[in-house]
């Protein structure tokens, strides 16, 4: 007797909890308005005889800040600039060299823009309280973080894991950093995570390490202002920044997008329920 013909397959599927966490730092955290970065890279490139503008200077944020100043370097106005000064368009040498200016202002600078933004500790206090695992990944060097992080320990916030540029063999929008917090986490399956953050890159770095992603539009870099500074805006003009920066967020592919990380929780329930009804991200 012949077997009978399979006409259907197996598909495997994770059902289960979610698992972790894997946060932003700057603008999702903490430095409402990710301002220490975006300072740091305007005197650096003014010091090398080439200005630029906070819109190109926040153009890439979130990449590690090598390739942050490169992407910088590539724009036509800045190359168009930086040629007319040094009578060659820049290369990497000259991107070392920005670099190595821009390090220790960041590094002096970035204590003073590490305050925890609103709400942040008490959202990860309750991500903990129902069982999820907190990990990390930013753009900065570990020099820079290890700043960062003291100011923000004092400040009751530490995630179990943080993860910097330059730890893996590639930063993003790549899922390297990421997924280097799944594996020192242990975590399994990483469809069980969700990358939370405030630029187009940190989107990036979650869909492509295949998990869920939450984008912060109004306290990070897509609006670019202090807390003093953006609660004294009229409701009308919060609302149309609001609305530009979850735009920008919604199509680099977020799953979903709030205004802060404080209003994260309730869509930790609703990616259960995805997850629950066999859904991938």
């Amino acid at each position: 007797m012949s077997p009978t013909p399979m006409n259907f397959v197996y598909s495997r599927r994770y059902t289960g909890p979610l698992q972790a966490v894997i946060l932003d730092w700057a603008g999702t955290t903490v430095d409402h308005g990710c301002l220490a970065p975006a300072g740091a890279f305007m005197e650096a490139f003014r010091r090398s005889g080439v200005s630029i503008t906070l819109e190109q200077a926040r153009a890439p944020m979130g990449m590690a800040k090598w390739h942050h100043i490169q992407a910088i370097t590539r724009m036509a106005p800045v190359t168009d600039a930086w040629t007319e000064v040094h009578g060659a368009a820049p290369a990497d040498a000259d991107v070392d060299r920005l670099y190595d200016t821009f390090l220790p202002l960041q590094v002096e600078v970035v204590e003073r823009h590490s305050n925890l933004i609103p709400g942040a500790a008490e959202t990860v206090a309750a991500m903990r309280a129902r069982g999820l695992k907190i990990g990390s990944t930013t753009g900065y060097p570990r020099p820079v973080m290890d700043v960062v992080q003291r100011v923000a320990a004092a400040q009751g916030y530490q995630p179990d894991i943080t993860v910097c540029a330059g730890e893996t063999p590639a930063g993003r929008p790549g899922p390297a950093m990421a997924l280097r917090c799944v594996v020192e986490l242990s975590v399994s399956p990483v469809e069980s995570c969700v990358k939370i953050g405030d630029t187009v890159v940190d989107v990036e770095e979650g869909l492509n390490a295949g998990m869920w992603t939450i984008a912060v539009a109004d306290t990070g870099n897509e609006v670019g202002l202090p807390l003093a500074d953006w609660q004294a805006l009229a409701p009308g003009r919060r609302d149309a920044l609001h609305a530009a920066a979850s735009d920008r967020l919604a199509r680099a592919g977020a799953h979903y997008v709030v205004r802060s990380l404080a209003e994260a929780m309730p869509l930790l329930d609703a990616i259960e329920a995805r997850l629950a009804r066999g859904e991938k991200p």
